[in-house]
């Protein structure tokens, strides 16, 4: 019996992830074996330092896409937002899984909505992202950097004087940790990372026979929303180091892109949107209407 060897990272979610993609592929070729390939990447290692202030592209990503080019593996599985939007040469992504919920939620340690909570409440997290957001949003409040996985980051939050953290929804869910949801957090409070709530799982680009594998667990809607949000990140070329959300539909063929660019300090926050049926066109459409109402000078004094 032939053996695929599938990449991944070192981490509980991770290797659920990891495990699904497993199964499935499983349950379509059972005469082929499939072993999952943990791996520990940079950003598993460094949990002390916030992501922005590492400032490397691939944190996640390298050690499993090394195991590529060198043949260990045969593909490696992601969460698509810890993807940089350009890919070392020879790698590409075969298949976008169905996307899991987008949005980010709050966890509280005592019930109380993030719009409820008293002025210097103090709210966990170390993305950027969510940090100038909320400060748009209720500049009153106070954060603290969070790292590690999310058993260490709810257990910092039991442990700590944090009032709540904000994380991902895919991955709670993905843990069945639905009841610890206070809320899912609305666009027009957050906007997502690029690519959150997918799974994207990686080759080598001549590796054909993988690719036609993977073509099952390609979804559609979920791939032409992925690549308008990715079009949009390379072009602002952004990261893990700026605050830049952005969330793509599509209804009834037409991908439908927001995303927004703020400063660190949550001062200055702009949106746009747009909407098409070309994911690469919509996502450089809305880049520059960012770019036209300041995305540029804001991402510059940031960097």
């Amino acid at each position: 019996m032939k053996t695929i060897h599938i990449g991944t990272r070192d981490s509980q979610l991770a290797i659920w992830q990891a495990e699904w993609v497993q199964t499935q592929l499983t349950k379509l070729y059972p005469q082929l074996k499939f072993e999952l390939v943990p791996m520990k990447t940079k950003g598993d290692k460094i949990l002390d330092v916030p992501l922005s202030k590492i400032g490397d592209k691939g944190l996640f990503t390298k050690e499993l896409e090394k195991g590529l080019l060198n043949e260990e593996l045969d593909m490696a599985v992601h969460s698509l937002k810890d993807m940089p939007t350009l890919l070392p040469m020879g790698l590409t992504i075969s298949a976008f899984c169905e996307r899991e919920e987008p949005r980010d939620v709050y966890l509280s340690k005592n019930g109380v909505l993030l719009e409820e909570l008293p002025a210097g409440s103090i709210i966990g997290t170390s993305s950027l992202r969510r940090k100038a957001q909320l400060k748009h949003y209720r500049p009153d409040l106070d954060f603290r950097d969070l790292r590690g996985n999310l058993q260490t980051r709810w257990k910092k939050l039991v442990e700590s004087d944090m009032d709540g953290i904000i994380l991902a929804a895919a991955g709670v869910k993905r843990l069945g940790w639905e009841e610890r949801i206070t809320q899912i957090l609305p666009e027009d409070m957050m906007l997502s990372a690029v690519g959150q709530g997918a799974i994207a799982i990686e080759i080598v680009e001549n590796r054909s026979d993988i690719h036609e594998l993977l073509a099952k667990l390609n979804h559609g809607v979920t791939e032409q929303a992925v690549r308008a949000e990715r079009a949009l990140m390379r072009k602002l070329e952004g990261g893990c180091q700026v605050p830049i959300g952005a969330l793509a539909q599509v209804v009834e063929g037409q991908i439908i892109l927001r995303a927004m660019v703020a400063s660190l300090d949550g001062v200055h926050l702009i949106k746009a949107e747009a909407k098409g049926t070309d994911p690469e066109e919509v996502g450089l459409d809305v880049a520059k209407r960012l770019i036209d109402l300041g995305a540029t000078t804001i991402l510059a004094e940031i960097r």
